[in-house]
């Protein structure tokens, strides 16, 4: 089955996580997605290194789906490379710095001389138009920026989150707003630019937090694990090891007390609402551990199931990719990649579509693998093509 995006030409100057991710989704969709990267391939393919050749753990991650195309982007022929495939692209998706991209001729500008109805997707970490738009980041420096670091570990001691959250929703608002404007252009035969940011996308998950603290001054900090908005809510240890367990809203506070067999709870002024558990959200935790250290996780998950409360094992990284629910869901697809030891587990698109649902179809290119064949495609003769390569240009 073709994908609801066969037909649209996707040209890839990602780096790392969040340009390629946007691009993967897209490819996912089912557009044809060149990855062009320089001779030797992108600085990004050894990032937590696994094959004997070019592939890391990140670059397999983000790059299914793709085909690869090395040029040397500097040359003056590399540079007549890439302004035929813009010609013939619907698509360019680049996570680089505005100099860069000027430097490159793949500012909007530049792109709609060769195409008019081009669409420019860029990603930035700072967003436009302020003083530190012109400053560099990762994903750290924008989870650091949210205030949601300051919100994380114990007090004095701000912790980020281990995984590149903020890459990938990223890459999701950039991918969403590549859709619309490719929609638009379907709609009206006009191209756009499309901007996502980092600290944009750090910013999201941090609105409830930060609305309240423009209304009421709260100045909230760190309580570890705890939450803020309910009790009992924390991690919890068991005889064989933690869960996580939810307890906010009054109904669900009913259906704990019963299951800890604390009905006299629930006439306690002490924990009448939300806001008031949170205040001896102490009392409630040391109950909810007590009980925990009675049980083994799978007790204890069982018998919070049967009472409708939310919870969880905290699972190391081999359990995820063992446990039996994740893969009855068909999280991950295993795939080869040429010199790595083993399959690697790439994740699937996590959006699911009756009609025309994301496939993976195969996984990242080895560096200029597809150079030949997409060079063929904009017109080089064999013998151009061999002359290109003999200097060094692909």
């Amino acid at each position: 089955m073709a994908g609801v995006l066969a037909g649209v030409r996707v040209a890839d100057f990602g780096r790392y996580i969040a340009g390629p991710y946007c691009a993967t989704l897209l490819a996912d969709l089912g557009a044809e997605v060149i990855r062009v990267e320089n001779v030797g391939g992108g600085v990004d393919r050894l990032v937590v290194p696994l094959a004997d050749e070019d592939g890391g753990a990140t670059f397999l991650a983000c790059n299914r789906n793709k085909m690869s195309v090395t040029v040397d982007l500097g040359s003056p022929e590399g540079k007549e490379i890439v302004r035929r495939l813009i010609a013939t692209t619907d698509i360019v998706v680049a996570n680089l710095p505005p100099q860069s991209l000027l430097s490159m001729g793949l500012d909007y500008d530049s792109l709609k001389a060769i195409r008019p109805d081009i669409i420019l997707t860029t990603i930035n970490a700072f967003g436009s138009g302020g003083p530190w738009s012109h400053r560099v980041g990762f994903d750290g420096v924008a989870q650091a920026m949210s205030g949601l670091v300051y919100m994380t570990g114990h007090p004095g001691d701000p912790m980020k989150a281990y995984g590149p959250w903020v890459d990938f929703s990223t890459a999701t608002f950039a991918a969403m707003g590549t859709l619309a404007a490719l929609l638009h252009r379907r709609q009206t035969g006009e191209g756009q630019h499309v901007q996502s940011s980092m600290l944009m996308a750090a910013l999201a998950p941090a609105t409830t937090l930060l609305i309240e603290q423009a209304v009421t001054k709260v100045n909230r900090g760190p309580q570890a694990n705890r939450s803020q908005t309910g009790a009992p809510a924390d991690m919890f240890k068991t005889r064989d090891g933690n869960i996580i367990v939810q307890v906010v809203s009054d109904a669900l506070y009913k259906r704990w007390a019963r299951l800890m067999g604390e009905e006299i709870w629930l006439t306690d002024p002490r924990f009448s609402d939300d806001a008031a558990r949170v205040e001896h959200s102490a009392v409630l935790c040391a109950r909810m551990a007590e009980w925990c250290a009675e049980r083994t996780n799978d007790e204890a998950l069982a018998a919070l199931d049967k009472a409708s409360l939310p919870a969880g094992p905290v699972l190391t990284p081999q359990e995820v990719l063992d446990h039996e629910h994740i893969h009855a869901i068909g999280a991950f697809q295993d795939m080869p990649y040429p010199g790595m030891p083993g399959l690697a587990p790439l994740l699937a698109t996590p959006v699911q579509m009756s009609a025309t649902p994301p496939t993976i179809r195969t996984g990242a290119p080895v560096a200029g693998a597809d150079t030949d064949s997409v060079l063929a495609g904009l017109g080089f003769g064999t013998e151009e093509i061999a002359v290109l390569r003999k200097a060094g240009r692909v």
